[in-house]
């Protein structure tokens, strides 16, 4: 049977763990800072979906006055709204599934909104397979619940740490966060029992994470982590130690003829550049796409940004956390004569341009 922690708080964080968790989340963009667009709709902050009509925010609330405003980090959260018959839910494909028989360690921040008349008594993760539409409702088992001491999870409208403890089965490849109370009706309190109306409680999350817990020595029998190998290794892609704000970096990635979809012999090279990513975490980057001058400049353009959002979106699935922008140029910034057959496939290129350290 696969255990649960459920882990009662009363505010604040929980204590630390005794065993070394490693420093790399397996939740693809974890605090929703990389997207597609201005948008509220959550699919926008790739790769997460929302379970019913889940918000997305990409800047303070301009009628939020309280202390703790906006994303716990960076600009950009996401909303779950609760009623006595309603709940959503925030999902999203991790970037590896888990290993057997390991323990990961989840953890995400949430903040009571300001606007609320309750408040829930407990909120978790599920892990799974396919995802909580594949259940008809998730097992115990494989919920991981944070439940209030006393009363509710409050925070005094500011934000406050939700954490617990999976012992994988093997194979979960999804987590679904949110509220897995059988009667969510039940598992709401309301924050003023004189005022008259319907209860709603509504929760923001930012920078949710699941990383791998590393056993104690005495613990360790056989662990075969790849992930966690090629993460541990020197990244061998071609980018200088001093790399510094402004270089643009070339990648050896390729693409069917005309399209925007990337060939598998690009992986390798973008694998590294995830791995160089995880060391440089403070980094922001912007990936650039740009192609010679045959067709339409429309055309050209089109394309171009097409490809750099392939790569955009290749590297938020592999774990990325960094912020992250793409851009396409066209035939706008040729680096070679568009005139010989050799000049044009130099200038069809993607490259990563660093912003900020």
């Amino acid at each position: 049977m696969r255990c649960f922690w459920v882990i009662f708080l009363s505010l604040g964080c929980l204590g630390a763990f005794s065993q070394t968790v490693i420093d790399k989340n397996l939740v693809p963009n974890g605090s929703f800072e990389n997207y597609k667009r201005k948008s509220d709709n959550i699919k926008n902050a790739l790769p997460w979906k929302g379970i019913a009509t889940v918000d997305y925010y990409q800047a303070v609330i301009p009628n939020d006055t309280t202390l703790c405003k906006g994303a716990r980090t960076g600009e950009c959260y996401a909303g779950l709204r609760f009623q006595k018959k309603y709940k959503e839910f925030l999902e999203v494909k991790l970037a590896e599934p888990l290993k057997p028989r390991q323990s990961y360690q989840f953890e995400c921040w949430i903040r009571l909104a300001f606007w609320s008349n309750a408040q829930l008594k407990s909120f978790g993760v599920y892990f799974s397979k396919a995802g909580m539409r594949a259940v008809s409702y998730p097992e115990r088992e494989y919920v991981v619940d944070s439940v209030a001491k006393k009363g509710a999870l409050d925070g005094k409208f500011c934000w406050f740490k939700i954490s617990g403890v999976y012992k994988a089965g093997g194979g979960e490849k999804f987590i679904t966060v949110g509220n897995f109370s059988p009667n969510v009706k039940k598992d709401m309190a309301k924050i003023n029992l004189f005022k008259p109306g319907f209860k709603e409680a509504y929760y923001f999350v930012d920078d949710v994470s699941i990383k791998w817990i590393k056993p104690k020595e005495d613990d360790i029998k056989v662990v075969d982590l790849d992930s966690l190998k090629k993460y541990e290794k020197d990244s061998v892609l071609q980018v200088k130690t001093d790399a510094h704000v402004g270089e643009k970096i070339t990648l050896k990635v390729s693409f069917e003829l005309g399209k925007s979809y990337l060939t598998s012999e690009s992986f390798p090279e973008l694998n590294k550049l995830s791995q160089y990513l995880f060391r440089h975490s403070n980094f922001v980057i912007r990936i650039n796409g740009h192609s010679d001058n045959s067709g339409s400049k429309r055309k050209n353009l089109r394309l171009s940004e097409e490809r750099a959002r392939a790569v955009f979106e290749y590297l938020i699935t592999k774990g990325v956390q960094n912020k992250m922008y793409y851009l396409g140029y066209g035939d706008a910034v040729p680096v070679a004569d568009n005139s010989t057959d050799e000049g044009k496939a130099k200038n069809r290129r993607v490259e990563f341009e660093i912003l900020k350290e």
